[in-house]
């Protein structure tokens, strides 16, 4: 279907020169050389730093993170960009904005700003109203800044936890991924910001977890496990671009997939907006896949393929020999028009094609500009999300541990009282400010040893680090094993440091060989057990390690995937019982580094069996996570029968027999008994997280569209099959709360099409 556009639109590609054509296809980042490395090879594009004037001669389309390249004030910024709009208006002939976009995984990554937990720590809290009011309160920041566009969600679906952006994944289900990624889009959209679905698509599957590696996928778990969260991000949110991944797959990559940037996303599932190349990925089809001869062949297969923008800035598409080319072939000049229609009709939508209000905006927001992005209210919304996200893996009883006159906690371990340990490698003062040393963060941030003094007052306190996050220097322990043999109580603090291209432990580029905790930690920790004090373990990590041994010698095992500025006194309120731990697993535990890939979503043969010396069983399963309270399930009851094309429908009762008021995660899971083609043990078919006070009970109605169950049959078509289901209840993905019920298909095959629902509905009372 050829797409439609304004006359206004239509009108101003018509009267563009091929110069001005170009400009808008691509951004400009001003002053990257000063901000460090962060991005994949950044330093071979050189460390020119380009004049603004002689970049937008003839217009431009992006200008690519004037908040998240260095360290300035919130009015600095609007400062720069109510410049750079002025200049395009009296300088330019066609006179259209500039779109400025950023980098907001965690929080706009911005100077002073907010910065709340990765998402694989906000997918723990399983809270889908959480996210939509994280996204909702990052697209105020952006909207106060005059920041147009966002860089995320990260809708890729973990697969091999070795993987260093594991941090900035939400797990390994695509239906959890799907939901909460669709919740994000929604709150930040409903500012006017653009978001973008990235990175499209298979990038979490990159062979042994490295970075950037090739993928070797099967078509068949590329449409089931990797497609879901971006088809829904299309159809149910309404994101704006797409930004596809940097990887290829079966020799194919994605930024020259004509199948997936055209045929799939637009033909399809009907997506109209802009897909943004990642940052220099369109030269690496020329520099790293060797698919162009050129960076003029690069951008012409970017173009054709369906990738509309340059980003960060034009490389490729200011290849003197591309204007030659344009010259000699209508096609490729058809394909920078529609590149510009599309890219000039997601400016109108956001009043960039009038200049002067959008300059009259800027100016009101100059006026305005705030001294800090962190105000009180977005701080609440962190902590409530540091809250919600902390996991409780194990406890023998020692936990919570009240406050009490004379009692000795010794707070030990490399992560124990580093402000830097609680962010990932997108927040700012882990992305930015780790190359701009010196500078402070500006936001008020404790460590979890600084929250547990705050949460322990009356206690003898002790803190000791033993050793860094990564190095051999064991010169700590022994000061460490003395603190820990005069406590009550340990509190060992050990994990990550997120960072970029290997200056971390986890993050952009900080893959890893091994599951076991970095540098000597392990080794700390098994000295500090030995001293026999009661340990509480507590992993402040960007990934899960294999941390089983540890817990099941430890008093108490607490993970925290990077929880964000208020995430110290999230992990001392957990300690103390403040907080009543709610998380739960987005991602499962491995026992080591030799199950890898690793994910719940297997089939039978993906199970632990005899013929195989390796056992996949992991350590602490997808879902799994403790709480104070207890909880039963008074009734659970499902449809005995429902159509092919129609819903099948589950209510429970849950009770909350404990004596302290908390949250419980409904777990509902399904298996396809017979199918064309072998289907996971288990699958994750709804969920629901339900505030349950101590002594109550709530009700909660679950309507599963039959379509949860949908594979790609034997001729790659996504279908509902007739047959036999089972559905139950789970503590988690491993361990059943209450038997299962079959559940008869009845009705023919039928296809899944964009009018199809794919998302459950659910109910409380």
């Amino acid at each position: 279907m050829k797409p439609e556009f304004s006359d206004r639109v239509s009108s101003l590609v018509a009267q563009m020169t091929i110069s001005e054509k170009l400009a808008q296809l691509q951004g400009v980042w001003l002053g990257f050389a000063e901000g460090g490395v962060v991005a994949p090879e950044m330093d071979t594009v050189g460390d020119d730093k380009p004049e603004f004037e002689t970049v937008a001669a003839d217009g431009l389309g992006h200008l690519s993170r004037v908040f998240g390249t260095k360290p300035i004030t919130p009015a600095q910024g609007i400062s720069n960009l109510l410049g750079y709009q002025r200049w395009v208006a009296a300088n330019t002939r066609c006179r259209i904005g500039l779109l400025a976009h950023e980098e907001c995984l965690t929080g706009l990554t911005a100077w002073t700003a907010t910065s709340y937990p990765t998402p694989l720590a906000s997918a723990a809290a399983f809270d889908p109203e959480l996210m939509h009011t994280i996204g909702d309160a990052i697209g105020q920041t952006m909207s106060r800044l005059g920041v147009h566009q966002g860089l995320a969600p990260v809708l890729d679906v973990t697969r091999d936890v070795r993987w260093g952006r594991v941090e900035e994944t939400m797990g390994e289900d695509p239906y959890v991924v799907a939901t909460l990624g669709m919740e994000y889009i929604l709150g930040i959209q409903s500012h006017g910001i653009l978001t973008t679905a990235k990175h499209f698509a298979g990038y979490s599957g990159a062979a042994a977890g490295r970075n950037l590696a090739p993928v070797h996928v099967g078509p068949r778990e590329f449409q089931d496990v990797f497609l879901p969260p971006f088809e829904v991000a299309v159809r149910d949110g309404g994101v704006a671009s797409v930004m596809p991944a940097y990887v290829e797959i079966d020799g194919v990559p994605m930024h020259a997939s004509h199948a997936l940037l055209t045929d799939l996303i637009r033909g399809d599932w009907g997506f109209t907006g802009t897909v943004l190349a990642d940052y220099f990925a369109v030269a690496f089809l020329a520099r790293q896949h060797g698919v162009a001869g050129s960076l003029a062949d690069a951008a012409a297969l970017a173009l054709f393929a369906g990738v509309d923008v340059e980003l960060p800035a034009g490389e490729s598409l200011n290849d003197p020999a591309l204007r030659v080319a344009i010259d000699d072939d209508p096609e490729l000049a058809a394909a920078i028009d529609l590149a510009v229609s599309r890219v000039l009709a997601q400016k109108e939508s956001i009043g960039l094609l009038d200049i002067d209000t959008e300059i009259a905006r800027l100016e009101k927001l100059l006026a305005d500009a705030p001294d800090s992005l962190d105000p009180p209210e977005h701080r609440a919304i962190a902590a409530r999300a540091a809250e919600e996200s902390v996991i409780l893996l194990e406890n023998k009883g020692l936990l919570p541990l009240a406050d009490r006159p004379g009692l000795k906690l010794a707070i030990i371990g490399p992560n124990a009282d580093r402000v830097e340990a609680l962010f990932g490698c997108y927040s700012f003062i882990n992305h930015v400010l780790m190359n701009n040393p010196g500078v402070e963060a500006r936001i008020d941030v404790q460590s979890v040893a600084s929250a547990i003094k705050s949460e322990y007052p009356q206690a003898d306190i002790t803190v000791v680090a033993g050793c860094d996050v990564r190095g051999e220097d064991r010169s700590g322990f022994g000061q460490a094993v003395a603190a820990a043999a005069d406590a009550d109580v340990v509190v060992l603090v050990v994990g990550d440091q997120a960072g970029l291209f290997g200056r971390g432990t986890s993050g952009e580029g900080c893959d890893a060989e091994s599951l076991e905790l970095p540098g000597v930690q392990g080794d700390l920790a098994n000295k500090i057990i030995a001293a026999g004090t009661p340990v509480v373990l507590v992993a402040v990590t960007g990934r899960p390690y294999a941390i089983g041994h540890l817990a099941a010698q430890a008093a108490a095992t607490v993970q925290a995937f990077f929880p964000g500025e208020m995430g110290g006194q999230a992990v001392a309120g957990v300690l103390s019982g403040r907080v009543n731990p709610s998380g739960h697993l987005p991602v499962s535990v491995p026992p080591s580094v030799a199950v890898l890939p690793y994910s719940y979503l297997h089939p039978v043969l993906g199970d632990a069996n005899n013929v195989s010396a390796i056992d996949t069983t992991p350590q602490f399963c997808f879902g799994h996570g403790l709480s104070y309270a207890t909880f039963e399930y008074d009734m659970f009851s499902v449809s005995s029968s429902a159509r092919t094309d129609g819903w099948i429908d589950v209510d429970v009762t849950v009770h909350n027999s404990g004596l302290v008021d908390g949250a419980h995660l409904v777990q509902l899971y399904g298996h396809d008994v017979v199918a064309s083609v072998t289907r996971p043990t288990r699958q994750l078919l709804a969920y629901q997280r339900v505030d349950v006070p101590a002594g109550s009970r709530r009700s909660v109605h679950l309507r599963v569209p039959a379509a949860r169950f949908a594979l790609t049959d034997l001729g790659g078509r996504r279908v509902v099959e007739p047959g036999a289901l089972e559905v139950w209840l789970g503590h988690d993905c491993d361990h059943p709360a209450t038997d299962k019920v079959v559940v008869e298909l009845t009705g023919g095959v039928v296809s899944v099409t964009g009018d199809t629902p794919r998302l459950a509905r659910v109910s409380v009372d």
